[in-house]
């Protein structure tokens, strides 16, 4: 039986799995491999010399078991566990029972080996086969299995919900539910008691909630203590055998010890050992509340929330069954449950398996009560068979079936208050890591069909038309099969099916030689980037090298296979055995010619997963490539095209005096370089001086040593609290909330959290749960709605998602919110499709949903940037702000001990912490902290020829100040005279109307008449500004290079960008000084199209503009001002102006005719011919 043990607080984070009695700390995978080592602890106490062994193949929820067993190779090895990844499932069960075979060959070394197997869900459907032989093959003496399932009910981390009860079920093997942590601990030590017992392989279902959460648990040798069964068969006492070389008709005897003696084993020590608890049973209960597993836990919950506590709960005649071992069910508890019940309600998710169990044992005896779950008595509905059975969910349905009978008061909290409303908004879905190679290796040639697969490629399919016509995946291992039977019945000739080195390894070769037996016409592309990156960058298991993949793929009979990679040069004379090596910038080339090989041919893109080599960076591992990329802002126009080149997270747009251009976050990025094939002129790489390749990384700001900080009042009410953090993947969401559990821990107080990530730590949105609990009361490790008292928005789009905003309450949630504008990937690819929400809209949405007058708002990444240099460090400078405000209910000092058991970045974080609360009792000096650090703006000071052309104008405010910087720039662009003339034009529109008319002209006139031609893209990159600020980033020795493609190469069949160092800058200077000639006949730069087009578009606008003035009052000021501000949609360079430049005239005459205007277009504007009627914007 399980036996109390007295919590003793530990207090480095090792000690989870070398202290052998207390309370630790530990999250489900850390749990499992506690589990392991405890078993072999327990079998050293019995004296038994045993082994473990672990298989499987990673998958959330469960795919960061391997990288805790890698973790902790050498204790586990203490411990005689061993850790064997699986190559796929089946193969790692197949391994599994081998370990079980150990007495059956000679000279075994232990006395016996238990086993755990791990999956997700869709891996014990792969392994069924697997797992029918050797469960009724059995165990070895002193061994036993359990199969470690990774459910997810709801699908936040897998492609589809999953339930594994039905098919553990299926190959009579007993099924295990945990339903927390602690439970984890002690059911895996009964479930090897049980399957030794039995003989059987037990079913261990961990669903997400559990895997993906943190909370303390007894340990200790006393904790477990299994009672083992005696059961008769046949007349005997029964003892179980392995079956190792039984086949055929012995196997139905199998079938009869399984189903009449080892399954009443398996129910015995149910009973015997407490497995399946009544856990509230008032004398004269009337109803009864039947559940299993983590769904318990949900109802507690849920129960909670209705106000119904233990005292409720017995007065109230409401007895509850929880069953930690589903099947088979054990009759006896059940029995002892009913006896005197009215009815039961059974609480379960997905498909009814308790009710129907509960049903059948309930049906031939004497008291039968009213049995309901998925269907009331009248057959409708009440608890869904289908998502999640949420809290929130179960507490709706028993408020319905139960209120009126109990008289409940207490609402449960989505009824309590209305949800907020919240309009549809850009949201923030996963999406590729910054230089990750799919953004590159994912493109065909246009039209292509394309199927996806399994791994990180799979987010191409919310990602638009951008990687082709992508039409649907299967499963791993499946990919390209579905064209065999589909290429019959279509006259599409040819498909491209995209296949990661992952599954290629796990299964994905089978389908490629059942391709090849169909003479299908396919390539595949195997993206080969040495990690399984969508569980957390796992080695591949059985990995070949490229050269060998290449030699078994054109031995299975592939027609024609060509590698492609970001470095050729590793790859000597540029074969890889048999195939030709092309740099990735032939990707699509070399498509176009594996599509015309008939059969089935190969790409093999060989670039490594940028998450891992950032990872690896980071460790020192792998060098920093001695270059770093930087966008000058003045030649920038902001148009995108780097992005849509990139589909880089780290190419983001930045506003500026000048409107939106773009930068390179250097902090994110993972030097990919492929922004650089963005046709535009403003890009520089610079190699720093001296032996330190690493980007430059702004020094950190002291944090002042006279600081006392006091200590805040506290804002929780009560004994609960819980806490909803949210963020983007890849930025420490999770991270943070490991450190606050811990710190939480480390002050003595019972703490759950729940990490909600999955493919979302992908640059999607994250989701985490902290619950701090009164010792001894049982939860769901997830948020009912409106329970949440701190809000703590590490990005405010996710902060805004209806969802998230339903776990707060008005007169409740205290909201913590960063405004720093991170961009979406749609954001990224397509700059002028999607722009960031305003963000008072954003900031209007949180407080109406919480207490707004306690609420914080900053922009974290820059605060953290200036002050520390990273911004990495601004998530835990807003849990200080959260601190300080007195939000958070745990000991600083527990905090600070938290972040330095965690180890990363130690000093910047606690110093993120000091300054995040500094920022809540003295703003002021933070703010004069951030004003020190900051680069003093130069003093601008205005020739008289300049001052005297702005006075002209007789302007003030924002309206002056635009022509302060915009005047002297058109002098320097072309003379005074180009200057007057753009004054002259502001002075008219300011006396025919309002400054925010002429405010508007005088910022897209500047656009237009400041054509970024090759004389003033030299002006602006030699410009003393540029330079300072190259030299305070990089030093003074940081060699320069610029990359550029002129218009008059382009003309002369140039393809390419040239590379240009600091020989060319005479080159520029020469440039600069030829503005003279710029417009007359020696201007031959400025015969080509783009910059025809360019000046026409000049006076053309000036046209609108005076045709417009005459039509100005308060009804056309609207459309007037829409169109002043049009000319901000032309940017960009050569083919992406041009475009540009078509869909702005497209918008000018559609504002034309809204006015009444009729400006006819000068020949080299009608040469970009446009539809008026089919390229009018839709919002218009």
């Amino acid at each position: 039986m399980n036996a109390p043990t007295e919590a003793k607080y530990l207090l480095t984070l090792q000690d989870r799995y070398t202290v052998e009695e207390g309370r630790i700390y530990l999250n489900g995978m850390q749990a499992l491999v506690r589990l392991m080592l405890d078993q072999h602890r327990a079998d050293r106490r019995n004296g038994l010399d045993t082994a473990g062994l672990v298989s499987g193949y990673p998958g959330s929820p469960v795919g960061g078991v391997d990288d805790e067993m890698l973790a902790n190779r050498e204790l586990l090895a203490q411990h005689q566990v061993v850790f064997q990844p699986g190559l796929n499932e089946e193969l790692a069960a197949t391994a599994i029972f081998g370990s079980q075979t150990l007495q059956s060959v000679p000279e075994a070394k232990h006395d016996g080996v238990y086993g755990l197997w791990y999956g997700k869900s869709p891996g014990v459907d792969r392994a069924a086969d697997a797992f029918r032989h050797a469960n009724f093959r059995g165990v070895g003496r002193n061994g036993g299995v359990l199969c470690v399932a990774g459910d997810d009910p709801h699908a936040r981390s897998t492609i589809y919900p999953s339930d594994s009860n039905l098919v553990f079920a299926s190959f009579l093997m007993p099924v295990l539910a945990p339903g927390n942590i602690q439970e984890v601990l002690d059911f895996g030590l009964h479930g090897y008691a049980l399957s030794r017992a039995s003989g059987l392989w037990v079913g261990f279902k961990l669903v997400t909630d559990v895997a993906d959460s943190c909370a303390s648990a007894l340990v200790g040798p006393e904790r477990v203590q299994p009672v083992l069964p005696q059961v008769e068969w046949e007349g005997k006492p029964f003892a179980p055998a392995l079956r190792v070389n039984e086949a055929g008709p012995p196997m139905l005897q199998a079938e009869r010890q399984i189903v009449g003696a080892q399954l009443e084993v398996a129910r015995e020590y149910a009973r015997l050992n407490g497995l399946n608890r009544i856990t509230v049973n008032p004398p004269q209960a009337r109803i009864g509340l039947l559940t299993g597993g983590k769904t318990y836990y949900d109802l507690r919950q849920a129960l909670h929330d209705l106000g119904l506590d233990d005292a409720a709960l017995e007065a109230a005649g409401i007895r509850i069954l929880t069953l930690g071992m589903l099947y088979p069910v054990e009759p006896g508890i059940v029995q002892e449950f009913a006896r005197g019940l009215d009815e039961i309600i059974v609480v379960e998710d997905k498909r009814a398996f308790l009710e129907l169990a509960l049903k059948d044992l309930l049906y031939a005896g004497e008291h039968r009560p009213a049995v309901v779950g998925k269907h009331d008595e009248l057959g409708r509905d009440l608890f869904p068979a289908h998502g999640e059975l949420s809290a929130d969910v179960i507490a709706r349905v028993l408020r319905a079936r139960l209120g009126a009978k109990l008289a409940l008061t207490a609402p449960c909290a989505q009824a309590a208050r209305g949800i907020i409303p919240v309009q549809a908004i850009a949201g923030r879905t996963p999406y590729f890591c910054s230089g990750c190679p799919h953004n590159r290796s994912l493109r065909v040639p246009e039209g292509s069909v394309v199927g996806a697969g399994i791994g990180c490629h799979v987010m191409a399919l919310w990602m638009g038309n951008v990687f082709g016509n992508v039409t649907g995946y299967t499963q791993m291992g499946g990919e390209g099969a579905q064209w065999v039977g589909l290429a019959p019945f279509t006259g599409t000739k040819h498909f491209f099916q995209n296949l990661g080195d992952g599954t290629f390894h796990h299964s994905g070769s089978l389908a490629i030689r059942f391709a090849i037996a169909a003479g299908t016409n396919i390539t595949y592309k195997v993206l080969y980037n040495k990690a399984v990156a969508m569980t957390g960058g796992q080695d591949v298991t059985g990995a070949m090298s490229v050269p060998a993949m290449v030699e078994m793929l054109r031995a299975e009979g592939v027609k024609r296979v060509i590698v492609t990679t970001d470095e050729p040069q590793k790859y000597a004379g540029g074969k890889a055995a048999s195939a030709e090596v092309w740099h990735r910038d032939r990707l699509v080339e070399a498509e176009e010619a594996l599509a015309a090989t008939p059969g089935v041919t190969v790409l093999i893109n060989d670039q490594q997963c940028a998450a891992e080599k950032r990872r690896l960076r980071r460790r020192g591992k792998l060098e920093y490539k001695p270059k770093t990329v930087f966008i000058n802002e003045r030649v920038c126009e902001g148009c995108g095209d780097c992005g849509r080149k990139s589909n880089c997270l780290s190419v983001q747009p930045v506003a500026t005096e000048f409107g939106r251009k773009t930068q390179i976050h250097q902090s994110s990025c993972n030097q990919d370089f492929s922004c650089l094939d963005g046709d535009c002129p403003s890009f520089l790489t610079v190699e720093a001086a001296g032996s330190d390749a690493r980007p430059p990384k702004r020094q950190a700001v002291p944090f002042p040593s006279d600081v006392l900080l006091p200590a805040p009042v506290s804002s929780v009410i009560g004994e609960h609290f819980s806490a909803c953090l949210m963020g983007i993947g890849g930025t420490g969401v999770v991270t943070v909330n490991q450190i606050l559990g811990t710190a939480a821990f480390l002050d003595g107080r019972k703490v759950q959290t729940y990490d909600h990530t999955g493919s979302s730590q992908k640059g999607g949105a994250v989701i985490s749960h902290l619950k701090i609990l009164p010792q001894g009361e049982d939860a769901a490790p997830t948020l009912s709605k409106g329970s949440a008292d701190l809000y703590l928005a590490f990005d405010a789009l996710v902060g805004v998602n209806a969802d998230n905003l339903s776990l707060a309450a008005p007169e409740r949630t205290i909201a913590v919110v960063s405004t720093t504008q991170v961009p979406t990937g749609q954001m990224v690819s397509d700059v002028a499709a999607s722009r960031y929400p305003a963000l008072d809209a954003l900031a209007e949405r949180i407080a109406a949903a919480s207490r707004a007058e306690r609420n914080v708002f900053l922009d974290a990444q820059h605060v953290a940037e200036r002050l520390l240099g990273d911004h990495m460090a601004s998530n835990l400078l807003l849990v200080g702000v959260a601190w300080q405000l007195g939000a958070l209910p745990i000991r600083a000092e527990a905090i600070e001990a938290a972040i330095r058991l965690n180890g990363v970045q130690r000093d910047m974080n606690l110093a993120a912490f000091r300054w995040g609360r500094l920022y809540v009792a003295d703003q002021a000096r933070v703010e004069a902290a951030l004003r020190e650090d900051k680069v003093a703006a130069p003093v601008l000071t205005l020739a008289p020829e300049a001052q005297e052309i702005i006075d002209s104008v007789g302007a003030s405010g924002a309206l002056l100040e635009a022509l302060r910087i915009r005047v002297p720039e058109l002098i320097a662009y072309q003379d005074a005279a180009y200057a007057r003339r753009y004054a002259e034009v502001i002075a008219r529109v300011r006396q025919a109307g309002p400054d925010a008319l002429a405010l508007a002209v005088a910022r897209n006139l500047y656009k237009l008449m400041a054509i970024k031609d090759e004389y003033e893209v030299a002006r602006l990159h030699l410009e003393p500004a540029a330079q300072q600020a190259l030299q305070a980033s990089f030093g003074p020795g940081a060699r320069i290079a610029w990359h550029f493609h002129p218009t008059f190469l382009r003309s002369l069949g140039v393809k390419k960008k040239l590379k240009l160092g600091a020989w060319f800058r005479p080159a520029l200077q020469v440039l600069r000084a030829m503005k003279a000639v710029r417009g007359t006949s020696l201007d031959f730069l400025g015969m080509t199209r783009v910059r025809r087009v360019e000046r026409a578009l000049v006076p053309h606008y000036l046209a609108l503009v005076d045709a417009l003035l005459p039509r100005l009052d308060a009804g056309t000021l609207p459309l007037a001002l829409e169109l002043a501000e049009a000319p901000d949609m032309v940017r960009g360079y050569e083919d992406v102006k041009l475009a540009n430049v078509t869909a702005y005239l497209a918008r000018m005459d559609h504002l034309q005719r809204q006015l009444g205007l009729r400006v006819p277009l000068a020949p080299e504007l009608a040469g970009s011919a446009f539809d008026p009627v089919a390229t009018t914007p839709a919002s218009a």
